[in-house]
């Protein structure tokens, strides 16, 4: 479960989503230069893969209060090359849905560029794996 993990190790992440889940809540990763959901490694503290999805989501958006539903949506696992400079690195990343407060404000952590509401059919880059992340986000979201 911890970064140190070579070559392969969990990690948690959230999709935040608007009450209506029709935006989802990205951040512009600072390393990766790329748009992705809330999420990192599990740390010391962390209890479960939820707890570390969650302090993820809040730390990397600043968002209190979120609504996080506790089972998985998404299961990916891909390689992170800026990560390791040894390389081969790959997350087997555990993936979770929130909802987020009307109106609640965001901000920009250390980690990222920029944190942003993106339309839900209208993503900056529709990769695959986000398009279905938030179509699973967004059904979990219409199921409750």
């Amino acid at each position: 479960m911890r970064r140190e993990c070579y070559p392969d190790h969990l990690t948690a992440s959230t999709l935040v989503l608007s009450a209506d889940g029709d935006a989802a809540l990205l951040t512009l990763h600072a390393k990766a230069r790329r748009w992705f959901q809330l999420g990192g490694h599990c740390e010391a503290g962390d209890r479960s893969l939820v707890e570390a999805a969650a302090r993820e989501a809040r730390e990397e958006s600043g968002l209190a209060g979120l609504s996080l539903d506790p089972v998985p949506v998404q299961l990916s696992e891909h390689p992170v090359p800026f990560c390791d400079p040894r390389g081969g690195v790959h997350h087997l990343d555990v993936r979770f849905v929130a909802v987020a407060a009307p109106g609640a404000d965001h901000a920009v952590s250390a980690e990222s560029l920029d944190v942003r509401w993106w339309p839900a059919d209208a993503l900056p880059e529709p990769e695959p794996d986000l398009v279905e992340l938030v179509a699973l986000g967004r059904d979990r979201l219409r199921s409750r």
